[in-house]
């Protein structure tokens, strides 16, 4: 199921008094519901037999050059969070031997591909949504993420 399938589903949810909306594709449950005093959230539940799975190793290696606890002197009002649209594996490049997407200090623009987050196999393509510098990217390659979690300040311009 496609990312920007989902994010319109839940703004119809939320935009509607729809409490709660449920479509399954193939294999995939999909389940969103609201309550009045929080905002929506989407529980994707995928049919799959984890008795008889085969465990693999990641695909990325490991990365941990400057990604976390450098201190920024900026602002907390000139900084725009990049979020997580979905629950998955946070990846900072396209394959395993090729260039991290962004790099702390890159400058980049609305639509500028950030990084990757895998869900159940599709690499799913997190872009900016403002023109800044990258300050601080908040997650570790190779790690989960969850639903709404930072992954990047980036300083507007």
């Amino acid at each position: 199921m496609d990312i920007n399938l989902l994010k319109k589903l839940i703004n119809m949810v939320e935009q509607s008094e729809i409490t709660e909306f449920s479509v399954q594709e193939g294999d995939l449950k999909v389940k969103i519901s609201k309550n009045s005093k929080s905002p929506s959230h989407v529980n994707v539940q995928p049919s799959f037999d984890y008795q008889n799975a085969a465990i693999q190793p990641a695909a990325f290696p490991k990365q941990s050059n400057e990604v976390t606890n450098q201190p920024t002197n900026e602002t907390k009002s000139n900084l725009h969070e990049i979020k997580s649209p979905i629950v998955g594996t946070f990846y900072r490049a396209p394959a395993p031997d090729a260039d991290s997407y962004v790099q702390i200090g890159d400058i980049v623009a609305p639509g500028s591909v950030l990084c990757i987050v895998e869900a159940m196999k599709l690499m799913n393509e997190i872009e900016s949504d403002v023109s800044g510098k990258i300050v601080k990217i908040l997650v570790e390659n190779s790690t989960p993420v969850e639903y709404n979690q930072p992954l990047f300040l980036i300083e507007t311009v």
